[in-house]
């Protein structure tokens, strides 16, 4: 049962990363970060929101596992307050008290240095939290703990268990794994070509640099599994409009949630320390609007979840809040100063000088 959720977990989200990483190693490192943000809130808000409001539909409550449930809640908590801490830092600087060569402005190379050192060392905290709780998932204390169910879990989770147990493999991990790199080297590929023409699909719309990377890429990389989940619903819906039994289910659907929690302390941190390997400045410094959304989902997901039960009402509250977000970002121009602290130069003065305008690659 432990180690069964990692490869579930990581298949959906290699898009994601796949299209992360094509970002920093063309340096758009302000898309790239509000594209993290966006990955987060899909699979923290609205693909649970859906899951909760359809599988709650024709049923009281439905059961989340309460051993998960209780870690995720620490674990989601931690990774939004990684992103307070440097924003914070940033907006509490004395503008007053400049670097006497960056003409009275913070945001200047000595500043995004430092933010450069700190973000770096949160992200190496942020990877051994994650796989030391993949560990704890995986194999918990005690003999065996890796082999049985939480005994807290609900009936239906144990019977999922014992079916998944008994159930035959429908084929091998080699062929499996060799079928992964490939929808991997064609995801790289659509992503490089996507990445190309970002431009060439804002421009035309007027499509803000924030709303684009908040919502428009994530939504494009989740399209192949959304295609599938609406197909199951329209499938579903079909059933029950011909009068057939549709068999109902007490367990939620959670897993787009940890799915979030991976993208958090896992893909974000990583982007961190491949951008200090190949040389693009990516810092933890993120737009003040995307900390404040991201933080308030985190406390509303935890609300949601922290009885380890969920009902359709619950979903449709978090369907709710995703859209004002959605509402919201599309007015939003973005934070001038994290922009420009995020430039792909080496100096930020550069930068500035120019405009604000950043060669790609640099």
């Amino acid at each position: 049962m432990g180690v069964a959720p990692v490869p579930t977990i990581n298949h959906p989200s290699a898009v994601e990363a796949t299209l992360a990483i094509v970002l920093l190693a063309h340096c758009e490192l302000r898309l790239l970060q509000a594209t993290i943000i966006g990955v987060i809130l899909l699979h923290l808000l609205l693909v649970p929101g859906c899951s909760f409001l359809v599988g709650g539909a024709r049923v009281w409550s439905q059961d989340l596992h309460p051993h998960n449930t209780e870690l995720n809640q620490s674990l989601l908590t931690l990774g939004c307050m990684t992103l307070v801490v440097p924003a914070a830092y940033f907006a509490a600087l004395d503008r007053g008290s400049a670097d006497p060569g960056s003409g009275g402005s913070i945001v200047n190379d000595t500043t995004r240095g430092q933010l450069l050192v700190m973000s770096r060392g949160i992200s190496v905290i942020l990877l051994i939290v994650y796989f030391g709780s993949r560990l704890f998932l995986t194999d918990p204390p005690g003999e065996n703990n890796a082999f049985t169910v939480h005994p807290d879990a609900p009936a239906a989770l144990k019977e999922e268990e014992k079916h998944l147990e008994e159930e035959p493999a429908l084929t091998g991990p080699w062929t499996c794994i060799i079928m992964l790199l490939i929808a991997v080297g064609i995801m790289a590929y659509t992503a490089e070509a996507l990445v190309e023409n970002v431009e060439f699909i804002r421009a035309p719309g007027g499509i803000g640099q924030e709303w684009f990377g908040m919502f428009l890429l994530p939504m494009v990389s989740f399209a192949a599994d959304g295609a599938i989940a609406v197909g199951f619903f329209l499938h579903t819906a079909w059933h029950l409009f011909r009068g057939k039994e549709v068999p109902t289910s007490t367990l939620a659907k959670g897993r787009s949630i940890d799915l979030s929690i991976q993208f958090i302390l896992l893909w974000m941190p990583f982007m961190v320390v491949l951008g200090w390997w190949i040389g693009k400045p990516m810092t933890l410094l993120f737009d003040l609007f995307e900390v404040a959304v991201l933080v308030a989902a985190c406390f509303l997901v935890n609300y949601v979840t922290q009885d380890a039960k969920t009902n359709w009402c619950e979903g449709l509250i978090m369907l709710s809040f995703y859209v004002m977000i959605v509402l919201c970002a599309w007015y939003y121009p973005g934070q001038q100063e994290v922009e420009d602290m995020n430039a792909c130069l080496e100096s930020v003065a550069t930068f500035i000088a120019g405009g604000g305008e950043a060669i790609n690659g640099e």
